[in-house]
């Protein structure tokens, strides 16, 4: 399989401080990937680093095949979606202004998630925070990328948007292809849709695996690299 992004012997951080060392991932085509740790682990340094926000220190990113510096916008235009831990909308516009914003028509969105056709005209301030994440997801997922990264979807929200956030990122992999790198302190959460997981502990993978490997795993990692995540 070639990977659609991956990091090489990755170090980065900011200023003179290294937040992550050496690390080795990829993403393929239709794969939905976890990565786990405790806060500041260096998750997301990590995503930063792969989207072109950072320039590694050491090591090499590789974005549809080949070596990358470019910065963020240019991985975007090629092919990138990024969701950031806060939620990526406009608050004082209306959701379907958001998504004319994003290049992303109501019914693209409205597909991935019905929900938002009955507020399209609702400024996203007044927005749920589901309904905001929904609508970030919608923008991200409307732009067809290659490559998905997500830095904490469930953060803060309700079991059952969790679920249709999550359902959305599985059926971009399996329908259309799309690479996901995902980010995730619920570690139940994300190994229900995950094809393989990287675990971090203090800037370093640690653990890999398949997601049936992990999960046979987990009270040893629950134990050893999670202890404290929310």
């Amino acid at each position: 399989m070639n990977a659609l992004i991956q990091a090489e012997k990755v170090s980065a951080g900011y200023g003179k401080m290294a937040v992550i060392r050496e690390v080795d991932l990829h993403v393929g085509p239709g794969e939905v990937v976890a990565l786990l740790g405790a806060n500041g682990a260096g998750k997301t340094t990590t995503l930063l680093t792969l989207a072109g926000e950072l320039t590694p220190r050491a090591g090499e990113v590789r974005f549809l095949g080949r070596p990358t510096r470019a910065p963020m916008h240019a991985r975007c235009r090629a092919g990138l979606g990024f969701l950031t831990e806060g939620r990526s909308v406009i608050m004082n516009m209306t959701v379907a202004d958001n998504l004319k914003l994003a290049g992303v028509t109501p019914a693209a969105a409205c597909a991935h998630f019905p929900a938002l056709e009955r507020i399209l005209r609702r400024r996203a301030g007044l927005c749920s925070g589901g309904e905001q994440q929904m609508l970030s997801l919608a923008r991200a997922l409307g732009r067809e990328p290659k490559v998905l990264l997500a830095d904490e979807l469930s953060l803060g929200l309700a079991p059952i948007v969790v679920a249709n956030l999550l359902r959305a990122v599985r059926s971009a992999a399996d329908e259309r292809g799309v690479g996901v790198l995902l980010v995730e302190q619920h570690i139940s959460q994300a190994l229900s849709i995950a094809d393989r997981v990287y675990v971090m502990e203090r800037g370093r993978i640690v653990l890999s695996g398949t997601a049936d490997e992990v999960r046979g795993e987990l009270a040893r990692v629950e134990a050893a690299y999670l202890t404290g995540s929310s």
